[in-house]
């Protein structure tokens, strides 16, 4: 991302009163708004993972207008130590690698009924009861990745050795009324986020929400102020393009076909080779998207639903394949943890990316991490057979029953 002598920058540490630079080149964003369709190429593959949700509490301190996850105080939930670990089992029963933990950002002081079960439980906050759910998933066999919400380094430092990767959306740059309210998501939390994950060596996932009222430069922008932060630390591994979705909470209408396929492209186009483009297909149209650069569907759960857009079910697995075939591109399924941060030892012989510079904390992966990768037994067998990619894809039927 090369400035032009006597280029005007987009400032964000001036925008928001960042304590670090942030800038990126005008001509950045001019050239992402000027992106085609045609002129992104198909990627080479497709690839997923298989997790599990464990929607670890549903209190939030955020009220966003499109979010369908959050409960109000008095009605949040929390898993016991024990629902996590049978979800997990579950989860690794069925071949499954990854434990997906959400929850909303840090519950703030209405939230009296889940903070007195966390004290009830022996825990000081939901950071650390958040911690041994991450343990728990490891002893059943499963590499937990999570979606913490806001954070700083030493909260990122604390979550690494018992997370393979982790990840936060930025959702948008922009200030847009779907943020709004007394307990409003500031976009300078989120970027600082991206920071911290970075300066902590965490490999990274983010993206961009498409539809909640921002404009074609703000899209530009959040891709361009992305790949900044990842050519700082070069932990982004992939970034999510996610369309608002029609619910019971929001009145925002579904982006456009036209609209996913300009803006998938453009992140294309604005991201380097080595970051993934992820479209979600309960979600985007992703067969219509296949030839805008995608080459990632993300985690899709042959267990349970998805708690973040619980309309949505996840597609079974066949789904995935005719999705791969209708674009004539081989599906592979992968680790949450991409292939170019994972040890030279563990990295399949046909690897043919760039391998991830050194983190910027030393190793990416830590503490119980490698070990479980490299552990005998059946689980750390599944994670490294995933990891070389060993054997035909099975299809099985992975889509969630329904209750009727």
């Amino acid at each position: 991302m090369r400035r032009r002598e006597g280029e005007s920058l987009v400032d964000f540490t001036e925008r928001f009163g960042l304590e670090f630079d942030l800038a990126v080149p005008e001509s950045t964003v001019e050239h992402a708004l000027a992106v085609r369709p045609t002129d992104v190429s198909r990627a080479s593959e497709l690839t997923f993972a298989r997790n599990v949700f464990v929607p670890l509490t549903t209190a939030c301190r955020y009220t966003c207008t499109y979010c369908t996850y959050y409960d109000p105080p008095g009605e949040a939930s929390l898993l016991s130590a024990a629902e996590v670990r049978e979800r997990c089992r579950v989860g690794a029963d069925a071949g499954c690698t990854e434990a997906l933990f959400t929850f909303g950002d840090e519950p703030d002081d209405r939230y009296t009924r889940i903070h007195d079960q966390l004290d009830e439980w022996g825990y000081d906050s939901l950071r650390e009861y958040h911690v041994r759910a991450c343990e728990i998933a490891l002893e059943e066999g499963l590499l937990p990745h999570s979606n913490p919400g806001d954070l700083d380094r030493a909260g990122f430092e604390r979550l690494k050795p018992v997370n393979a990767s982790m990840g936060v959306m930025l959702e948008t740059t922009a200030d847009v009324a779907a943020h709004a309210g007394t307990r409003q998501k500031e976009p300078a939390d989120r970027l600082r986020t991206i920071r911290a994950a970075g300066e902590a060596g965490v490999p990274f996932t983010t993206g961009i929400l498409v539809g909640i009222g921002e404009s074609w430069r703000d899209r530009a922008e959040s891709l361009a102020a992305i790949r900044r932060l990842h050519e700082r630390y070069g932990h982004v591994q992939e970034v999510i393009i996610q369309p608002v979705v029609e619910n019971e909470r929001s009145d925002f209408q579904t982006p456009s076909r036209s609209t996913m396929r300009r803006v998938t492209a453009m992140a294309r186009a604005v991201l380097p080779a080595s970051v993934s483009v992820q479209s979600p297909p309960n979600l985007a149209p992703v067969r219509e998207l296949l030839d805008c650069g995608i080459d990632d569907l993300g985690g899709v759960s042959p267990v349970t639903d998805d708690y973040i857009n619980p309309d949505y079910e996840w597609p079974a697995l066949r789904e995935l394949a005719e999705i791969a075939d209708y674009g004539g591109l081989p599906l592979h399924e992968r680790l949450p943890v991409y292939d170019r941060y994972l040890p030279d030892r563990l990295r399949r012989p046909d690897f043919d990316g760039v391998p991830a510079a050194e983190s910027p904390s030393g190793s990416w992966l830590t503490g119980t991490i490698p070990s479980a990768l490299a552990a005998k037994g059946v689980h750390g067998e599944r994670f490294r057979s995933v990891a070389r990619r060993d054997g035909p894809l099975s299809t099985p039927d992975m889509s969630v029953p329904s209750d009727d």
